[in-house]
């Protein structure tokens, strides 16, 4: 059992140390940029959507 667990160990390691391509720092930073701009744009439309029906159901159910 521990055999078997050392040896996934290595080849998790070797997966990882020489088969995987990592991105580059710049493509690392365009893409967080590409996220974080896309949350904002997502999160401003749903506050957008949340003050319209706030203020249609304040009209439809006045207080």
């Amino acid at each position: 059992m521990f055999k078997k667990f050392g040896n996934y160990c290595k080849v998790c390691y070797d997966e990882l140390a020489h088969k995987t391509t990592w991105p580059t720092r710049g493509k690392l930073t365009h893409n967080a940029m590409v996220v974080l701009s896309a949350s904002l744009i997502i999160a401003l439309v749903v506050f957008a959507m949340d003050s319209v029906f706030s203020f249609v159901m304040s009209v439809v159910y006045p207080n």
